[in-house]
């Protein structure tokens, strides 16, 4: 995939990174499973487009067009604005908001000024102090492995709420993508069975199509057509 990608870390609570990447060619790619909602500013042919992204529970064909600009703020697991709940811009269900002027978008019958690679931060800011965006802290607090004192129902319904997802589903997303960054640096299949965690290859090998849309032999030695989405720094599962 012809993208030239960059990515930084926030200290906000409710920012997972911000990226930024550009297109020289175009290209068709596998998108791959993402649990993270975003939202993203692209540039291309001298329109400016924000676009609220939902996750995605399975990989899915995209194209990249060239000479195109984008700008991404990826929110953590919890952080979410209840005009655009995940489970409505879940699976490519994106929703581009109207455009105010060259340099700005409406948003809840304001003009906000579309955010840059440096300024993300502060716009994330002024969405949480206007309550178009808000947080829940069980979740990430429950994805970290701390102890919540809530029934079963009560957490599934905080996530769907929150992340449009399960956590057994974000768990399963996690998973594959460890496992896949595993085997493009070089890992055995084997070793990445292990250490993603599968209970054996077969159990990884249908993970990966499914949330991958590669085995991971095609993972391991590259050997498709189409090239995958960003991975980022996927974490150890």
């Amino acid at each position: 995939m012809d993208l030239i990608c960059d990515e930084r870390a926030s200290d906000s609570p409710y920012v997972e990174r911000i990226w930024r990447s550009r297109s020289e060619h175009e290209s068709e790619f596998l998108s791959v499973a993402e649990s993270h909602w975003e939202m993203v500013v692209t540039r291309y042919q001298g329109q400016t487009t924000l676009t609220v992204r939902g996750p995605e529970t399975k990989a899915t064909s995209a194209y990249c067009p060239a000479g195109g600009e984008w700008i991404g703020i990826q929110f953590k697991s919890g952080a979410f604005m209840p005009d655009f709940p995940a489970r409505m811009v879940m699976d490519r269900q994106d929703v581009n908001l109207p455009e105010a002027s060259s340099g700005s978008f409406w948003l809840k019958g304001s003009a906000w000024h579309f955010p840059n690679y440096e300024n993300a931060d502060t716009f994330v800011d002024w969405l949480a102090d206007d309550g178009l965006l808000v947080r829940d802290p069980v979740i990430g607090a429950s994805l970290r492995g701390e102890h919540i004192r809530a029934s079963s129902r009560t957490m599934q319904r905080r996530f769907l709420r929150a992340t449009g997802l399960t956590q057994g589903t974000i768990d399963q997303i996690k998973r594959a993508r460890y496992a896949t960054i595993l085997l493009k640096q070089g890992v055995s299949i084997l070793d990445a069975v292990y250490r993603a965690g599968y209970t054996d290859q077969p159990h990884m090998t249908r993970a990966l199509k499914h949330y991958v849309g590669q085995t991971p032999a095609q993972i391991a030695y590259q050997n498709t057509t189409n090239p995958l989405s960003l991975l980022y720094r996927t974490e150890p599962y």
